[in-house]
């Protein structure tokens, strides 16, 4: 996430936060108001901090990406997955084989 996203979204976190709080806690529209304008100056300030020190212990590193690597084990896991697909519709031709004869012997046990 972005930091001005952060930022916007811890902040409207404390505002919703405060508008409850302030719901509770106060008597007046003044309370209300001052509830929420506080809680969500604290979000605020306090996602500004968390943004900076993130920012500060990010540290950027560069690699390179095996693309050839990576194409090599898609191909195989696509062929893996092909097998299997092999498999299973050989599964289904048998079970509705075996399904076909039972349905034949049952005809032919019922007459």
């Amino acid at each position: 996430m972005l930091a001005p996203n952060f930022v916007s979204f811890f902040t409207v976190q404390g505002f919703f936060i405060g508008i409850i709080f302030g719901l509770i806690k106060s008597d007046s529209a003044d309370g209300l108001f001052t509830y929420a304008f506080l809680i969500t100056t604290f979000f605020y300030l306090f996602s500004h901090l968390v943004v900076a020190f993130y920012f500060k212990t990010l540290s950027v590193k560069s690699y390179s990406f095996a693309k050839h690597r990576h194409e090599l084990d898609l191909d195989h896991i696509i062929k893996e997955i092909n097998k299997r697909e092999k498999v299973i519709d050989s599964a289904y031709k048998i079970t509705d084989a075996a399904i076909k004869m039972n349905t034949q012997d049952s005809l032919k046990a019922a007459v």
